[in-house]
């Protein structure tokens, strides 16, 4: 097994979770200079010393400063087009660049900026269309998406939300404190703040489609 870290620019985590992610990561990768730094400044305080270095620096490059850019000129992988954002662009050179992988966690991709955390976790649903095995963790949840029915292992008592871009589809539930079975998903807001009752959360989708949930 083989686990994978994009590291984003967003708040880095404090909690220690996602710094074992980051810990026990085969692959580091982060996303442009913003990033980098935010990593440096951490370092020491994961690893113990500063001798843990990013695989890759993924990105446009427009938060690069000319010294990291020079120390790390081995490291950066600069893509220009700017259809995708930097956190795609990690996502992309993983998947291209080391296929040993089987699951991608993202941290320090949510906070700061409300637009780039929306971005972020929408995103979460494109990428599962083609890797399930990745996830979004910060100090305050975990996010992930679904295409199809599933069971989810949650454990009894965790708070769960489900957001879907797609108004078509309904979800029959079986472990949620609320059923999910009337909620049309024609907003963000109609099947969030859920909790599990049931060790395991089952999912019965209408149809495939794209779901992205967010458990504490």
């Amino acid at each position: 097994m083989s686990e994978a870290v994009i590291i984003g620019g967003g708040d880095f985590p404090k909690k220690e979770y996602p710094r074992e992610l980051i810990r026990r990561a085969d692959v580091l990768v982060c996303c442009d200079g913003n990033a980098l730094r935010a990593f440096l400044r951490h370092r020491k305080s994961i690893f113990g010393d500063n001798t843990r270095e990013p695989d890759a620096v993924v990105g446009d490059m427009d938060s690069m400063s000319p010294t990291l850019a020079k120390r790390y000129s081995k490291r950066l992988v600069k893509v220009e087009e700017q259809d995708d954002n930097d956190q795609t662009k990690a996502f992309r050179f993983i998947l291209n660049n080391f296929p040993d992988v089987d699951s991608i966690h993202i941290l320090a991709a949510t906070g700061k900026r409300e637009d780039h955390t929306v971005g972020n976790l929408g995103l979460l649903m494109e990428y599962a269309r083609e890797y399930p095995t990745i996830d979004m963790v910060s100090d305050y949840s975990t996010a992930f998406a679904v295409t199809d029915s599933c069971e989810l292992y949650l454990g009894t008592g965790r708070r769960v939300s489900i957001f879907s871009p797609d108004n078509s589809l309904t979800i029959t539930s079986k472990g949620l404190k609320w059923q999910t079975s009337g909620v049309v998903f024609n907003n963000w807001w109609p099947a969030t703040l859920n909790q599990a009752t049931e060790d395991v959360v089952q999912l019965e989708f209408s149809h495939k489609s794209l779901v992205l949930i967010i458990t504490d």
